[in-house]
């Protein structure tokens, strides 16, 4: 579960502007699993720059690694509300909506964050190990049954499998993906949406939230949800109840999507990187390595941090004013020569690798661990089960899916 993941993201086909001309922001494409190339360049040139986001509102773009892991942690950058930001004035300015954990601060995101955090630790999460290994498996049983040799590894282990493990995990119904998911995609793509729409999806999310609550509070289990809502009625308790709504609308929007195409854009990078591949089915113990390394190369976070200030400063001697955004951009740090060698070369056994693709500071993301699990175990049972796994299509065909900031294939035919 990505926590740097914004409240209002940049899709990543329209981003960066010129270094020389700031203020003239320009759409870049963005290649398969490669991050815009106007990055390199912004880094050496103008670390912080002034860009246009689809929504015609301006922010400061942030690529250095250095910069960015700094603005994650500056106290005096604050996360803006999904319902407050860009900033509306006047009578018919909506009301704010209760903050996810993406946006809380201060005293309200430590507390939260002290209660949250032991459901995601690697102790805990050894204990969902086996059931997680488990429901990937059953995938793959479900792509080889009756001798098949053949499947679309998007549609049959990239997308179901990231979603089984949430709800597993946090106690979202499975069963129940189509009442929430449309709203999830929809704020996903806040930042190119109008504010009706967006308010409408978070308020829809917010009533499922409710309703699922409900339910949870009459029959309890052992999910995520059931227990924080114990800890709710606890006195003294680390969380309120609607602290418990706001953990379900987070997790759906930091957990479901970017694993999906976090796993999808990996497993790509495997199978185009059939040498290394290879290595790694020889000794899969250099499996947590190699994750990492992946969740270093993968640009999914071309998808901007949105940061607001909230007093003036300056940043690499650029003057920053109270109000202005900072956009921190991951998939650009993550590719930052000064911090690693060969920045662009896909090296699964590269450490140390200081990635910044869970953020860092305060918001550092709370489910990290678990993403870190479940992409191992995907790589494992997948390497593992199916030896022979190939593209069965050129890379160069492949359908790429833009719907979202988090840009992944949208297909993945493969053979084994």
């Amino acid at each position: 579960m990505n926590e740097t993941l914004a409240t209002a993201d940049v899709p990543s086909p329209a981003v960066p502007p010129d270094p020389v001309t700031a203020d003239a922001a320009f759409p870049i494409p963005v290649p398969p699993a490669d991050p815009p190339c106007a990055y390199a360049r912004l880094r050496a040139e103008r670390p912080v720059v002034l860009g246009r986001l689809p929504n015609g509102e301006t922010g400061w773009l942030v690529t250095r690694h250095q910069d960015a892991r700094a603005a994650f942690a500056d106290p005096r950058l604050t996360r803006p509300l999904l319902s407050a930001w860009p900033p509306r004035d006047g009578p018919g300015a909506p009301p704010p909506c209760p903050p996810t954990f993406l946006e809380m601060t201060g005293e309200h995101h430590e507390r939260v964050r002290r209660t949250v955090q032991p459901l995601f630790t690697r102790a805990r999460l050894a204990r969902d190990a086996p059931r997680i290994r488990a429901t990937a498996g059953a995938l793959v049983d479900a792509m080889t049954a009756g001798g098949r040799r053949e499947a679309d590894l998007v549609a049959e282990f990239a997308e179901p499998f990231p979603l089984r493990v949430l709800c597993d995990t946090t106690g979202l119904p499975y069963e129940e993906r189509e009442r929430y998911l449309p709203h999830t995609l929809t704020l996903l793509s806040a930042a190119g949406l109008g504010t009706d729409e967006i308010l409408a999806a978070l308020y829809a999310l917010l009533d499922y939230a409710e309703d699922l609550v409900r339910r949870r509070e009459r029959d309890p289990g052992e999910d995520h949800v059931s227990l924080l809502l114990a800890e709710s009625r606890r006195p003294g308790g680390g969380v309120t109840r609607d602290d418990v709504l706001s953990f379900v609308v987070t997790m759906l929007m930091a957990g479901y999507k970017t694993n999906i195409q976090h796993t999808a854009n990996a497993l790509l990078l495997l199978l185009t990187h059939p040498e290394q591949l290879r290595r790694l089915r020889e000794d899969l113990s250099g499996t947590g390595t190699a994750v990492e390394e992946l969740l270093r190369y993968v640009p999914l976070m071309n998808a901007i941090n949105v940061l607001v200030a909230l007093e003036d400063h300056s940043l690499q001697g650029q003057p920053i004013r109270a109000g202005d955004a900072v956009l921190p951009v991951i998939a650009s740090a993550n590719r930052d020569a000064a911090v690693f060698d060969g920045p662009d070369r896909l090296d699964l056994t590269r450490t140390p690798n200081p990635h910044l693709a869970f953020g860092h500071g305060p918001h550092y993301c709370t489910g990290a661990q678990l993403t870190r699990l479940q992409l191992t175990i995907a790589v494992q049972v997948l390497t593992e089960r199916l030896p022979g796994l190939e593209l069965a299509a050129p890379a160069e065909s492949l359908d790429w899916d833009e719907t979202t900031p988090l840009r992944a294939p949208a297909r993945l035919p493969v053979r084994w």
